[in-house]
């Protein structure tokens, strides 16, 4: 094997040491993407596409719903057409930047029913009973206490509201099925159902009685 070859091994080596390394940190430093890095939101997500969302999550006309963590609005964008002419997305993030390039794109779009409010998802500044229905996508990992957003997301819910969560296999920050079903229990949450596979899925929650 020539010397060219073998550096070439290595550095792929290195390479890949690196980014399960970069992996592995994050997994034990949970932390939201930030802005200067919003490409990684912007990019498609396969297997957790708009249309499955919308099947899962069953938007109606004329209902509050809330998107944590909207990125710059991959998602955030269709549903609050989905919620048109009456219904109103409520964004939540920690980062105003975010929300303010969602709120640009939308303005763009000439989309007006989508307000935002900068908070931390384990302790929101909302109300009880305040929306129909809740949704994040490769989301909750991100957040430092899941159980606490978790109980944050049922208590802002209606007693008749429903939760979506969607995960995407290879994210750092990736929430198994089981690990998930386990914390939204916890958090006084039921299974509903799941669509998706191994390498992506959305998971509804109701509220439990």
């Amino acid at each position: 094997m020539c010397r060219a070859m073998r550096l070439s091994q290595k550095l792929g080596l290195a390479g890949a040491a690196g980014v399960a390394g970069a992996a592995l940190w994050w997994r034990k430093h949970p932390s939201a993407c930030p802005y200067g890095q919003r490409y990684w939101v912007q990019a498609p997500h396969p297997f957790i596409t708009r249309a499955r969302l919308r099947q899962v999550l069953a938007p109606a006309p004329g209902e509050r719903i809330l998107e944590v963590g909207p990125g710059t609005g991959y998602y955030s964008l269709p549903v609050a057409g989905w919620l048109a002419p009456h219904g109103t997305l409520e964004l939540l993030d920690l980062q105003p930047k975010m929300l303010d390039h969602t709120l640009a794109r939308a303005k763009q779009a000439e989309i007006e029913n989508m307000r935002s409010t900068v908070g931390d998802a384990q302790q929101m500044p909302f109300a009880e009973n305040t929306f129909d229905a809740a949704y994040l996508t490769v989301v909750l990992g991100e957040i430092p206490d899941q159980e606490a957003a978790l109980r944050e997301l049922r208590r802002v819910l209606k007693p008749s509201g429903r939760l979506v969560v969607g995960e995407l296999l290879g994210d750092p920050h990736w929430v198994s099925p089981k690990a998930l079903r386990q914390r939204a229990q916890s958090a006084g949450l039921r299974f509903e159902r799941q669509a998706g596979g191994p390498l992506g899925y959305f998971a509804r929650f109701g509220v439990s009685s």
